[in-house]
């Protein structure tokens, strides 16, 4: 509970306040006693509530009410029930007397001007601005919690910008509006009450640059707050609402929670500086909304695909995979990628949300390839962000920064925690190895979101090192929505050894695709590929016990997909062909990469499997041909892709954290 404002009477003067309907004041009465006062009566005009605590016992009291014992520890309570109409036209009259209190010994005048006063928000977060002061602070968390959320203004809506919204010092216009958060400043009072006081609306030093505050007014928006602005006087006539709109310019990040604090304040207007015991404060709290990750299972809306002279086979695959799934197809063009295949590693898609509004933000990789500027230049714009985290060493950027080594889980619960929005997966080094990682001020940021819990896994035995060459997530009908796919080289060769058995063991892979091709005999024969394999399967178990544990799933909610991988001089491992779980997901259409594996009566027995495994949860499989514009250059279908997803249903701000 916020301290009550505290006055003192004077015997010789009426005294004259202003107070704020709602707000109890504290009189001191004992201070202002005459000598030999042992007793005295209230007298309080209509609209009046006053409350006086005498020791331990409690009393209330109005209108000619009987004597009361005064002592030092008389405490007495003013409250106004509604905003006055004229200056001091609510008076409270306190009368003193003696030990015998047969006649007074002198009389003390209160005159209150009430105001009615508040700073408003959607604490609610329902699309209302109204709610107690407690509603409005501290901003808390849960279906039943409480408090106003703020976007990031990272999208570019106005035609002539060259940059986001929330880098561009002009006003805002009608669309930019709508990413800002509406915040209301009611006042209910005597006209005259502001020639003498003020109301102030203040931002901490700390959180000046995360906000931008701009007013309402019949000409336009007027920035009145943040960036460098910590202190705003309101001008106010009496009884009028003034509407505000609160620009969000940062994201959580390892100095900053998230959280907002602006304050309201009314102050005599000849104080220097900001009151130390201003007449009134009210205060309300936004929390910046987080980016947030789209896993597999949500709804497909857009995918992108680099169109380059080497990848016509690739690209019209896909284009034909994308239409079966009734999907928008973005191609970028070989100007715009300059060269660069990769779309997965540069960028990743997310988006924010607050009550009143979400849309999609795209975040961009600092790997800084030729495809750097196309999230910026091609995909931000009216209602599409962009956000992104880059050192400040360009040498701190290794491999583990491109996206493809940044996936999120579907929704899960663990050992009865919930993670509604999934949690992210990044790939970095065997625990205690001190090896490579992901850079700190991607991971610090990704940490700073709060609501999709990173969990990191071990990545670097690979060559790329990215999580997609070995997991990925397929949609599911049953148990938890959900499986999770993790490539093995046990199932690869368990299927070699069966279709040894069933004489098929001169099978050939690669068939047609490369000069040097592979029977299941060769492969099952090559020891040192048998003692390579052995290493990568200890790999992928590794990160299996990890995603379990952390994940809450069982070995029913997994699914091993048929792989190989070679090592290379450095002891890294390469997908020996194309790695089935880099495929692309779109609704219940799967784009897997061809593997190219043994035919066995005129069907990829590779393929087959992966069919059996995977079909009888309704999913499609569709093989994709990678092989030399991808998988020869390390990377499969789904570092060749990118997909914008629909937004989760489960609102943010509901999680239980």
């Amino acid at each position: 509970m916020p301290r009550s404002r505290a006055l003192s009477v004077c015997c010789k003067r009426p005294t004259s306040s202003v107070c704020v309907a709602g707000e109890p004041v504290t009189v001191d009465v004992f201070g202002s006693a005459p000598p030999g006062a042992t007793k005295f009566r209230i007298h309080g005009c209509s609209g009046v509530k006053i409350k006086v605590a005498n020791q331990a016992k409690n009393r209330k009291t109005s209108k000619g009410a009987k004597k009361l014992p005064l002592n030092r520890k008389t405490v007495v309570s003013v409250t106004t029930t509604h905003p006055s109409s004229e200056i001091n036209d609510i008076q409270v009259k306190f009368t003193y007397y003696g030990r015998y209190g047969k006649s007074a010994l002198g009389c003390a005048m209160l005159n209150l001007t009430s105001v009615d006063i508040s700073l408003d928000v959607d604490a609610h977060r329902n699309g209302t601005f109204s709610g107690s002061r407690a509603e409005k602070k501290p901003w808390t968390w849960g279906p039943d919690g409480h408090g106003a959320v703020l976007l990031v203004n990272c999208d570019r809506d106005k035609k002539n910008s060259k940059d986001m919204d929330s880098m561009d010092e002009s006003a805002p216009n009608s669309e930019d509006i709508k990413d800002m958060s509406p915040m209301i400043l009611r006042s209910r009072a005597p006209e005259a009450i502001f020639e003498k006081y003020s109301l102030v609306l203040h931002i901490s030093y700390e959180d000046v640059d995360k906000v931008t505050v701009f007013q309402k007014l019949a000409s336009g928006y007027e920035h009145v707050l943040g960036g460098v602005v910590e202190d705003h006087e309101v001008q106010c006539i009496g009884d009028e609402e003034t509407t505000f709109y609160v620009e969000g310019l940062a994201f959580p990040d390892v100095h900053f929670s998230g959280l907002i604090s602006i304050q309201l304040t009314l102050q005599k207007k000849d104080e220097e500086v900001l009151s130390k015991d201003p007449i009134f404060t009210d205060e309300v709290v936004f929390r910046i909304a987080p980016w947030i990750m789209t896993p597999n299972t949500l709804e497909p809306l857009e995918v992108f695909v680099c169109s380059l002279p080497d990848n016509a086979i690739f690209f019209e695959e896909v284009t034909s995979f994308v239409k079966q799934s009734k999907c928008k197809l973005t191609a970028c063009s070989p100007k715009d990628s300059g060269g660069d295949r990769w779309i997965q590693d540069e960028m990743e898609f997310g988006y924010i949300e607050a009550p009143q509004k979400s849309f999609p933000v795209v975040f961009d990789s600092p790997r800084n390839g030729p495809l750097e500027d196309f999230p910026f230049k091609k995909i931000l714009g009216p209602d599409f962000g962009y956000v992104t985290r880059e050192p400040e060493d360009p040498c701190d950027v290794s491999t583990l920064d491109s996206f493809g080594n940044l996936e999120v889980s579907p929704p899960v619960t663990v050992s009865g925690k919930d993670y509604p929005l999934g949690r992210i997966l990044i790939g970095g080094p065997c625990p205690r190895s001190g090896g490579m990682q992901m850079t700190e001020v991607v991971r610090d940021f990704l940490h700073a979101q709060q609501v999709q819990k990173p969990l990191e896994l071990w990545s670097d035995w690979l060559h790329v090192g990215h999580v997609d060459e070995f997991l990925t997530f397929v949609p599911a009908p049953d148990r938890k929505g959900f499986r999770l796919l993790l490539a093995s080289t046990t199932a690869c060769y368990r299927l070699f050894q069966q279709k040894k058995k069933e004489g098929c063991g001169d099978a050939v892979m690669f068939q047609g695709i490369q000069p040097k091709t592979f029977t299941i005999n060769q492969i099952l024969s090559n020891k040192k590929m048998v003692k390579e394999s052995k290493h990568v399967q200890s790999c992928i178990d590794w990160n299996r016990d990890i995603l379990k544990e952390e994940l809450g799933l069982t070995e029913e909610d997994i699914i091993d997909i048929p792989a190989l991988f070679k090592l290379g001089s450095s002891g890294l491992a390469d997908a020996f062909f194309p790695g089935m779980v880099n495929m692309l997901v779109l609704g219940k259409h799967l784009g897997i990469p061809k593997p190219f594996g043994p035919i066995i009566r005129g069907k990829c027995c590779l393929e087959e499997e992966v069919r059996s495994l995977l079909e009888p949860l309704g999913l499609k499989c569709s093989f994709i041909n990678d092989f030399h514009s991808y998988h020869q250059l390390m990377g499969e279908v789904h570092c060749g892709t990118n997909v914008r997803r629909k937004p989760f249903n489960f609102k943010w701000w509901n999680m239980a954290l």
